[in-house]
């Protein structure tokens, strides 16, 4: 019966038994094998009384459905109670609830479901497989009242079989035809062997054969018993019963198990009924050692699609989804749904996915995480590129343009050595935006740590060389007329490439330490949807990494605008200090914004997009403000107004000196006098001589130091 309840997939029933010896074994011993098999749980165990009220039946319904997911209902109960608690599962209109599972007292018996066809529909039935035994008829059919007296019962049994009275002492009462002792079993009435005729020849024959070997053991060659059989030992007797092996009166093997079981065989029925036939018991299977049932031949026409019904405490979770057993109840859970990156190990666990991979749709397994990179057809990308080209044509066509007028004023004037390594610079900057964009691979890693601060580390170097010379001049001809040291194109080369060798050393330290190599970061957009997660192929450099390769080149941005403002007063005929100024505070500002937007977007979905964006777009504006302030008007001037890219009179350090310090004291007289006039005749052109020139141009490496 376990074997049916686990092949119909029921994990959750009730138990129903008479009270008395069959009942209560026969439950107490399926609840022992259901337990060993931890397969199905018994909801509830009840029991009819010896001597039931029909109240009794109703109120065993009751706590049947106080279980309702307990459809099943095995059952060890005589005939009477099967019948009356089906009567009482109709009388409570719960015609179709129950699953009912009868042990062998029901079998395939009609009497229990009479007028109950519609609740028993469906019912499974167990009885042992018998076989009839035909010289059991024979001798059956030819007993009579004249040769079976021996037999007290017979009579009682003749008066029933043909519904007739026997002489003066009668067993019936009433009116009743006489017996004439020539009646015939089989003719003058209904016959059919008993079911259980088989079991009682094999059980008087097993004692036969036990007792058989009894006495060849005990009294070999000795007729009758002989004084070590008058008194028999029952222990003794059993262990030779349990050891008998013959064929019995079915041509099948009568043996026992050590514990005394006779091999079990059983037919296995169902109770079905159909719209043009009476109900009636169907073989469907049977149990010989294991169970062979016939599951097509199940029919379920009161339980909806023809399925078999459930009758389990929790429906099988989905899948995904893990049992978290109710304590106490294991055939009782709940489902939860593996959550986050975590898929469904087994019915009962669920487990995270390795770090590179995600859970699949239904969570019963994990895949790679897609890995994603910047795309050459995005925005992000298009416009730092589109940005960068337009960049590296405008400083190519000023390269050109400075190459060919290499030798006029204006070029000469701002210093060809130092204005080729700020080209230079400013080239690097715009170059950068591709190897920042590209595919991640050792190549583009490298080209990406050398090119980020290079560029910008050449370019304020040469900006910084300029201001610093500036400054000095001025500062050591307040003191003296003494040119200051180091003012020199080679010198001020010498400057410029030591400090761009600060940055290269840094970079070199950074390759000897972290070499570098293209990773796939999985912690970037790994969010709590799994679905939405994505691993980032990106160069092996931090945010503080790339903070720390551009440290050195803001510290010289930072370094050149202080001494651009400290040279803000020298007058602008003489020198580049005032658009430098300009530049370097347009730069500032531009790093400035870059900061927040940098630092601000490190949780952002888009952090690879915006940051790349971010950083190129700051490079290319600074290179571009470099570009425009201090390349365009010379460009300006040499290609359109050739007129004005003449030479101008040479001074000498002396008068340049001169004329920077009659310069400061007109500033300091301006803030002395009232509406911040200040005239004087040093500011004022000799009468008669011609106005200023707008632009003087003056090359301080031209004059004599």
């Amino acid at each position: 019966m376990l074997d049916i309840v686990m092949a119909m997939g029921w994990n959750y029933v009730s138990t129903l038994a008479s009270e008395g010896t069959y009942g209560e074994s026969g439950v107490e011993a399926f609840l022992q094998i259901s337990r060993e098999s931890g397969a199905v749980c018994v909801a509830q165990s009840q029991k009819i009384p010896r001597e039931p009220t029909r109240g009794e039946f109703d109120r065993v319904i009751s706590r049947l459905l106080e279980t309702p997911n307990a459809r099943a209902v095995i059952m060890f109960a005589n005939e009477d109670d099967i019948r009356r608690i089906l009567e009482a599962a109709k009388r409570n209109n719960v015609t179709g609830h129950f699953l009912w599972l009868g042990s062998d007292s029901w079998g395939a018996k009609v009497s229990p479901v009479v007028h109950q066809e519609d609740v028993a529909e469906g019912a499974i039935t167990v009885l042992p497989r018998r076989a009839s035994v035909a010289a059991f008829d024979r001798y059956f059919r030819s007993r009579s009242l004249s040769n079976n007296r021996r037999n007290v019962w017979f009579a009682e049994f003749w008066e029933e079989n043909f519904d007739c009275k026997l002489g003066m002492n009668p067993k019936r009462q009433g009116n009743l035809k006489k017996c004439t002792g020539l009646e015939k079993i089989g003719r003058d009435s209904t016959y059919e062997q008993e079911g259980k005729v088989q079991f009682v020849m094999d059980a008087v024959y097993a004692m036969a054969h036990a007792l058989h070997k009894m006495h060849q053991d005990l009294c070999s060659g000795y007729p009758g018993l002989c004084p070590r059989m008058s008194t028999i030992d029952g222990k003794k007797l059993l262990n030779y019963i349990r050891a008998v092996n013959f064929s019995g009166s079915a041509k099948t093997p009568v043996v026992f198990s050590e514990n005394g079981d006779a091999p079990g065989r059983y037919d296995i029925f169902q109770y079905q009924s159909s719209n043009t036939s009476e109900g009636e018991y169907k073989v469907v299977g049977h149990w010989i050692d294991k169970l062979h049932l016939d599951m097509d031949a199940l029919r379920w026409s009161r339980f909806g699609d023809g399925a078999v019904p459930p009758s389990v405490c929790s429906a099988p979770c989905q899948a995904g989804e893990r049992k978290k057993v109710v304590k106490g109840v294991p055939c009782c859970w709940h489902c939860e749904r593996c959550s986050g990156f975590q898929y469904q190990a087994s019915e009962v666990a669920c487990q995270l996915c390795p770090y590179e991979q995600r859970p699949n749709v239904n969570r019963t397994g994990c895949t790679p995480i897609p890995v994603v990179q910047l795309d050459w057809r995005s925005p992000w990308v298009l416009m730092p590129v589109f940005f960068a080209v337009l960049g590296i044509f405008a400083t190519v066509f000023v390269v050109v343009t400075f190459a060919r007028y290499n030798d006029t004023p204006i070029v000469r004037a701002s210093g060809r050595e130092m204005s080729y390594v700020l080209l230079a610079g400013i080239f690097l900057c715009y170059a950068i935006t591709f190897p920042m964009v590209a595919t991640p691979n050792m190549v583009a890693c490298s080209l990406r740590r050398v090119l980020l601060g290079l560029g910008m580390s050449i370019s304020y170097s040469a900006l910084l060389t300029k201001t610093n010379r500036i400054y000095r001049i001025f500062e050591q001809g307040k003191r003296s007329v003494a040119a200051p040291r180091f003012i020199s194109p080679p010198s001020q080369l010498a400057i410029t490439c030591s400090l761009i060798s600060v940055q290269l050393l840094g970079v070199l330290a950074w390759f000897v330490a972290d070499p570098p190599n293209a990773i796939v970061d999985y912690g970037e957009q790994r969010t709590q949807d799994p679905a939405n997660a994505l691993g980032t192929l990106k160069c092996d450099i931090s945010d503080l990494a790339l903070i720390c390769s551009l440290s050195y080149s803001i510290l010289l941005v930072v370094t050149c605008t202080v001494y651009a403002i400290k040279t803000r007063g020298v007058p602008e005929t003489f020198n580049e200090a005032k658009p430098i100024g300009f530049t370097m505070y347009t730069t500032c500002i531009i790093w400035l914004a870059f900061i927040p937007i940098f630092f601000g977007t490190a949780q952002s979905e888009e952090k690879m997009y915006i940051q790349t964006t971010t950083l190129t777009m700051s490079l290319s504006l600074s290179a571009s403000v470099c570009l425009g302030l201090l390349y365009m008007p010379k460009v300006y001037v040499i290609l359109l107004h050739p007129e004005q890219n003449v030479p101008k009179h040479k001074r000498s350090f002396k008068a340049i000196v001169t004329a920077a310090t009659m310069s400061s004291k007109l500033s300091q007289l301006a803030t002395d006098r009232p509406n911040g006039e200040a005239k004087t005749e040093l500011c004022e052109p000799k009468a008669g001589s011609p106005p200023p020139s707008k632009n003087t141009y003056v090359s301080y490496t031209n004059h004599a130091m």
